[in-house]
């Protein structure tokens, strides 16, 4: 297993995480074998943004032998109100059920806090500047949370969250349907009719949300990796073809500040297919061979970093550089962080001779030659 620090903490996650979403109707003795396995395979980020007092109990049940082993996101606004999930901010609801989510998985603490489910800015605003933050905060002071991440879909929202210095962790949904998608309610992010047939590459504000995350080495973690599963399933995929779980894992881990991925399970079989990633080829992991050639939103021309150019004569990491060159220039300036980042490279843009070996293996078509020229007049070398 593959671990990731997450920002300025001390903390390393798995890139695999456990998405426990799908815990709510299972027998405690399957959710128990679950987590055995998790700590088995290395697998120690949990997620519990759930509120049915059900699953939250059976999880801290499960986990409370080894709880050292287990960095946990939990939520602050998910409630249970007349036998149901109920999103607020209203804290005569919010700190009852933030208490029970303690109680119930046997904890005195959470390691991130999270700020649960906000994708309006207005909304983002508000929680900000009003007595909710004031009590995420105090609970943070009080050691019931170590650390403060904030769960959204929306990439505005994810900006604001990025440029903020008390949110250190922002849990996203990313996958490459969503990243060309312009910030829209989650719902739209469903609906195929949504995705115009112009589309191609990653939005703007997505890259600067990335790019951003890394100047402030503010962390990501992922949810929705497989579009709630229509990215694996032809006649639902917004692409028209299907993806493997591995490629949309590879996605969303090669963004960058992505530290892990939360992968909603119902059974071992499920996780054991998430956690062939570890030992997958790159052939397996490939999702550039589905999009070049998918018949709707194809990402020719932009390059996403999959690193079919590789290898380079002058071991130029070409994906890395473009990487950073995307990054760059969505700001007036190149951002001092992603200078530094570039600075360290062991090769660079202005050492590419054009010998074009790169342009042949892309499978998007991208003008490298081209971007290594603009690299080094932008990074200067």
């Amino acid at each position: 297993m593959k671990y990731n620090k997450i920002g300025k903490t001390d903390y390393e996650v798995s890139e695999i995480g456990f998405g426990a979403e799908w815990m709510a109707e299972k027998p405690y003795e399957e959710i128990e074998k679950l987590v055995r396995y998790c700590e088995r395979e290395g697998v120690n980020l949990l997620d519990c943004w759930m509120s049915d007092p059900k699953v939250r109990s059976d999880l801290g049940k499960a986990i409370n032998e080894n709880r050292e082993h287990w960095i946990i996101q939990g939520h602050i606004g998910s409630t249970w109100q007349k036998e149901q999930y109920v999103r607020t901010r209203d804290l005569n609801k919010v700190i009852p059920a933030f208490e029970d989510l303690l109680e119930r998985l046997q904890t005195d603490y959470v390691e991130f806090g999270m700020i649960h489910y906000v994708d309006e800015t207005e909304e983002y605003n508000k929680i900000i500047n009003n007595e909710f933050m004031e009590y995420v905060r105090q609970l943070k002071s009080d050691g019931k949370i170590y650390h403060i991440g904030l769960s959204t879909h929306n990439p505005e929202v994810g900006l604001l969250a990025a440029k903020n210095p008390e949110i250190e962790l922002i849990m996203l949904s990313i996958n490459p349907a969503f990243d060309m998608m312009p910030p829209v309610v989650l719902d739209d992010y469903f609906e195929n009719d949504k995705y115009s047939d112009d589309l191609g590459g990653i939005q703007p504000i997505r890259s600067e949300l990335y790019q951003t995350c890394l100047e402030t080495d503010t962390a990501i973690t992922i949810m929705k990796g497989f579009a709630g599963g229509r990215l694996l399933r032809k006649e639902d995929s917004p692409f028209g073809v299907e993806l493997t779980p591995l490629q949309c894992i590879h996605y969303a881990l090669t963004r960058p500040s992505a530290k892990s991925i939360l992968v909603g399970v119902n059974d071992i079989p499920e996780l054991e297919g998430a956690l062939k990633y570890e030992t997958a080829t790159d052939e397996q992991k490939d999702y550039s061979k589905i999009l070049t050639t998918a018949p709707k939103h194809s990402y020719l021309g932009k390059c996403t970093y999959c690193g079919h150019c590789a290898p380079c004569p002058l071991e130029i990491n070409i994906a890395m550089v473009n990487k950073f060159y995307d990054l760059a220039v969505v700001h007036e300036k190149v951002p001092e962080s992603i200078q530094e980042h570039y600075n360290n490279l062991e090769a660079h843009a202005s050492d590419c001779f054009g010998c074009g070996k790169c342009e042949n293996r892309c499978p998007f078509g991208v003008e490298i030659i081209e971007v290594m020229k603009k690299a080094a007049g932008l990074f200067g070398k």
